[in-house]
């Protein structure tokens, strides 16, 4: 697998994600990204059961630049028809009639790619992650996923990288432990990490970034605003932190943070996207956009200027998260 661009953008708004997208909004993003010099884009069956990746395919293609673009997608949900279309289901909002179920078997995974191209009108996906493994999500299923995976999926994962339908094979998750477990037991390209090394959560990653460094696996931060909270502020009506609420600790990190930032004229939002590359194992920061002037606004934060002594004291001021 060829270098990543350094800067993506997910695509789970695409598909809803807390509020319905229309179709030309969605549109306007991707080719805002595009003109932007923004060539990776990371999707999922799961953003809007299809939405995003279809979303994201037509934009692509009525686009026309003709530039090469990277694009990274999931497996680990089937996708089958179902009857309720409107409302919020797991997130999004007014999606497509699809029900995700979860299967990390073979047989799931191939025709989970199969149909990731066709709504992406794409003949390859260059990158293919098994989304969502872990105790996280799972609960005390996490085991019985996990061996499926291991048996029957992960051989199917590496007999597309091996006839060239993908170009890399990996995971996207949340959590930390699972990453752990999946490098002690099978060589990986990329791990997406999201959520988890952050400005708000410093050290958490760190063992971790060093073993995916010294195996030579890329790293890619989803998520580097925690769920926006790192962009909303601690004073914001309804801030998220993880998706949900935050705590009272997680906003007196926040305001500590504010602080920092607020003595070196820092944007946060900025020195929350541009965290994640100071580890080396990170390859690509990959906020989540809507938007034309989110992508503008992300551009800017990208290239703001941020001197050393300012990350000195983000770290002295924020007392590190133990490692889970």
């Amino acid at each position: 697998m060829r270098d990543l661009p350094i800067l993506g953008m997910g695509c789970s708004s695409l598909g809803n994600l807390y509020a319905v997208v229309d179709e030309a909004h969605a549109r306007e993003t991707v080719v805002a990204a595009l003109d932007a010099g923004m060539v990776f884009f990371d999707v999922a069956p799961f953003y809007g059961f299809g939405l995003a990746e279809r979303r994201l395919g037509e934009a692509l293609a009525e686009a026309g630049t003709g530039r090469p673009v990277v694009i990274s997608t999931k497996v680990g949900r089937r996708l089958v028809p179902a009857d309720m279309a409107v409302g919020e289901r797991y997130g999004f909002v007014d999606a497509d009639p699809y029900e995700p179920v979860f299967d990390y078997s073979a047989d799931a995974i191939l025709r989970s790619h199969e149909e990731s191209l066709r709504r992406l009108r794409r003949d390859r996906i260059d990158i293919l992650l098994a989304h969502d493994l872990g105790r996280q999500t799972h609960g005390e299923a996490a085991d019985a996923h996990l061996r499926i995976f291991l048996d029957s999926g992960y051989p199917a994962l590496r007999r597309l990288r091996e006839e060239g339908a993908v170009s890399a094979i990996g995971i996207g998750v949340n959590e930390i432990a699972i990453c752990e477990t999946l490098l002690d037991q099978v060589p990986l390209d990329i791990i997406l990490l999201a959520g988890r090394h952050t400005l708000l959560e410093q050290d958490r990653a760190t063992t971790f970034l060093n073993r995916c460094l010294a195996r030579g696996v890329k790293v890619i931060i989803g998520g580097p605003y925690n769920s926006g909270i790192l962009v909303q502020g601690s004073a914001a009506p309804h801030p998220r932190f993880d998706y949900e609420a935050p705590t009272a600790s997680v906003l007196d990190r926040v305001r500590t943070l504010e602080r920092v930032a607020s003595r070196h004229c820092v944007s946060l939002a900025a020195a929350a996207l541009q965290f994640p590359l100071r580890h080396p194992a990170v390859s690509t920061v990959l906020p989540g956009l809507i938007g034309p002037h989110q992508v503008r606004q992300t551009v800017r934060w990208f290239t703001e200027e941020i001197a050393a002594d300012f990350w000195d004291d983000v770290a002295a001021a924020v007392a590190p998260i133990a490692t889970v």
